[in-house]
C-alpha cells in the first residue's frame, strides 16, 4: 500500500465535526471485526493531537514493540480510506444529493434485473425530492429513465401519452440549468474582480464592474426562474453594489437574499455556508448604516445557526468576530472589542490552523490594538498583514496597511525610519497606480511633520490635514478609504488632545440616526 502522509490523515481526523467523529465510531464497530479496535485506537489518539506527532502516535498502537513503519503507514492508509467510507455514509444519511444519487443507482440495479415496477416507484420518490430541492440535473436523468423504461417494456400507450410531457418538462430543466450557468458566471466574474479590490476607487474600475452585470437577465429578479436562480441573483448584486460603494442598495439585496434563502429552511439544511456568508454581508451593510439594533440580531443569529460541517463552525466563528470586532471599532469601544478579540483568539485553538485564515483578522487585530493604545501590539499585527505573500487579492488592504505604517511610526516617534518609510511608499502605490488625494495627502503630511518643531505648528497641520480629508470625502475614490480607518477620528484627537478612542466615540455619537 502506498504511505499516507502523516499530516493528510491528521487534517481530515481534524476537519470532522463532533457528530461526523460520532459516526465513524459507529461505522467502524460495526463495520470492522477483529482489528477495529487499533483502528478506532488510531483515530482517538489522532484526535487527541493538537499537532502531528507520528513518534508519539506509534508508541500509542506499539506499546513496548519495536516500531514497524510499513506496517504502521498501511495502517494510516487504511484508516484514510476507512474515515472516507464513513463519511460517505454519514453524508448518504443526512444530504439530499447523495441520497438522490442512491435512488439513481438503485434505479439502475433495478433496471438491470428488468424490475421495471419496482424502478418507477423509486423514480416517484426521487421526482418529490428532486421538486423540492430544485435538483434539476438529477430530473434529466429522472426524465431519461422514463423513456429508456417505456422503450424497454415497449409501452406505447405510456409513449404516446407522457412523451410530450417528458419533453416539456426536459427544455424547462435545461433552461433552469442554462440560466443557472449564465448567472453564476456573472457571479463568478464580479466576485473574482471584488476579490482583487474589494472597493473600486477608480471610475475605470467602477465602469469594468458596470460592464460585467450589463446583462439582460440581471435587470429584473422576476426573470429568475428558481430559487437557485434567485440566490445567485441577489449574492451578485449584492457584492456589486459593495464594490461600487452603493452602500444602501448593498443593504437592501443583501436584506432580500436572506430574505430568499429563509424562505426555503429544508434547503439550508443542505448547505448552510452560503447563508452564514449571506448573514455576515448584511451585518455588515447593517454596521455601514450604522443600523446597530439590527447588527445586534444578526449576532444573536450567528449563534443560532444549525451547522453541518466542522468548517461551517469555523464559518461563524470567522464571521461572527470579524463582525463584531467592526461594531466594536465603529462604536470606538475598543474595550469591549478587546475583550471579544481575546475570547476569540482562545477558541481559535481548536480550529485546524491551515484553514483559520488568520489574515483575515490582522486589520481587525491592529484597529483594536491602536484604538487601545498598544502601539507595539498593533505594530506587530499591522506587520504580519505586510508580510503577507503577494497575492491577486485585496490590494486595496495592502495599500492601506502601507499608510497605516506610516501613521504607526509616527505615533510612535520613529522619525529616523519614516523617512525610508516614505520613499517605499510612495514606490509602491506609484507602481499599483493608487496614488489618490488621500495618499497623496498623507505623503506630504508626514513629509512636511518632520520639520515642525513647536506643538502649535503640528497642531496647525493636523487641522490642515482635516480639511483635506473633508474635501476629499466628497470624492468616491478617496471617501473609502476614510472608510476603512476613521483618519478624522484620528485628526480629532490630536487636535482635541483625546485619545483615539475618545474620538472615535464622539463621531459614533454623532452619527447615529436621528429619532
Amino acid at each position: 500500500m502506498p504511505k499516507t502522509p502523516s499530516n493528510k490523515l491528521f487534517n481530515l481526523i481534524n476537519s470532522l465535526s463532533g457528530s461526523e467523529k460520532r459516526y465513524f465510531k459507529l461505522f467502524a464497530n460495526k463495520n470492522q471485526t477483529g482489528k477495529y479496535s487499533k483502528y478506532t485506537l488510531l483515530f482517538d489518539a489522532i484526535d487527541a493531537q493538537e499537532i502531528s506527532d507520528d513518534e508519539a502516535l506509534r508508541k500509542v498502537i506499539y506499546p513496548n514493540q519495536e516500531i514497524q513503519s510499513r506496517k504502521f503507514s498501511e495502517l494510516k492508509n487504511y484508516l484514510y480510506e476507512l474515515v472516507l467510507k464513513s463519511l460517505k455514509g454519514f453524508d448518504e444519511k443526512t444530504s439530499i444529493e447523495y441520497k438522490l444519487k442512491g435512488m439513481l443507482l438503485n434505479i439502475k440495479v433495478l433496471f438491470k434485473r428488468s424490475r421495471f415496477e419496482d424502478c418507477i416507484e423509486m423514480m416517484q420518490k426521487a421526482k418529490k425530492l428532486v421538486v423540492k430541492y430544485e435538483a434539476f440535473e438529477h430530473n434529466l436523468e429522472l426524465l431519461a429513465w422514463e423513456k429508456k423504461i417505456a422503450y424497454t417494456k415497449i409501452d406505447v400507450n405510456f409513449m404516446d401519452k407522457e412523451l410530450d410531457r417528458i419533453q416539456t418538462e426536459e427544455k424547462i430543466c435545461l433552461s433552469q440549468l442554462t440560466q443557472l450557468s449564465i448567472y453564476r458566471n456573472i457571479f463568478f466574474k464580479v466576485l473574482i474582480r471584488s476579490k482583487q479590490d474589494a472597493l473600486l476607487r477608480s471610475q475605470e474600475k467602477v465602469n469594468e464592474m458596470h460592464e460585467l452585470v450589463r446583462n439582460p437577465i440581471m435587470d429584473d429578479i422576476n426573470k429568475a426562474n428558481s430559487h437557485r436562480a434567485r440566490i445567485v441573483f441577489y449574492r451578485t448584486k449584492s457584492i456589486y453594489y459593495y464594490a461600487i460603494l452603493n452602500y444602501e442598495n448593498f443593504h437592501v439585496y443583501g436584506e432580500k437574499l436572506l430574505e430568499e434563502m429563509e424562505r426555503y429552511p429544508h434547503m439550508l439544511k443542505e448547505d448552510v455556508s452560503k447563508y452564514i456568508s449571506a448573514l455576515s454581508n448584511f451585518t455588515y451593510s447593517c454596521t455601514l448604516l450604522n443600523k446597530y439594533d439590527n447588527v445586534d440580531k444578526c449576532l444573536d443569529k450567528f449563534q443560532n445557526i444549525k451547522t453541518l460541517t466542522h468548517d461551517d463552525e469555523l464559518k461563524i466563528h470567522r464571521q461572527y468576530y470579524q463582525n463584531k470586532f467592526n461594531v466594536c471599532i465603529k462604536k470606538g469601544n475598543f474595550e469591549e472589542g478587546f475583550k471579544a478579540m481575546k475570547k476569540h483568539l482562545n477558541e481559535v485553538e481548536k480550529f485546524n490552523q491551515d484553514a483559520f485564515e488568520r489574515n483575515s483578522f490582522y486589520l481587525s487585530y491592529f484597529y483594536i490594538y491602536f484604538g487601545s493604545g498598544d502601539y507595539n501590539k498593533a505594530l506587530e499585527s499591522l506587520n504580519q498583514l505586510l508580510n503577507l505573500p503577494k497575492t491577486t487579492e485585496r490590494k486595496d488592504i495592502q495599500s492601506l496597511a502601507r499608510i497605516l505604517n506610516l501613521i504607526i511610526h509616527f505615533e510612535i516617534g520613529n522619525t529616523l525610519l519614516l523617512e525610508s518609510l516614505l520613499r517605499s511608499t510612495y514606490r509602491f502605490l506609484s507602481k499599483r497606480n493608487r496614488l489618490y488625494g488621500f495618499e497623496k495627502s498623507v505623503l506630504t503630511f508626514i513629509q512636511k511633520s518632520e520639520r515642525l518643531r513647536s506643538a502649535k505648528e503640528m497642531r496647525k497641520a493636523f487641522i490642515e490635514l482635516k480639511k483635506e480629508f473633508e474635501n476629499l470625502s466628497q470624492n468616491p475614490s478617496d471617501n473609502v478609504m476614510l472608510k476603512y480607518f476613521n483618519f478624522i477620528a484620528w485628526l480629532d484627537s490630536k487636535i482635541e488632545n483625546k485619545t483615539f478612542a475618545e474620538a472615535v466615540k464622539s463621531h459614533y455619537l454623532k452619527n447615529l440616526p436621528k429619532d
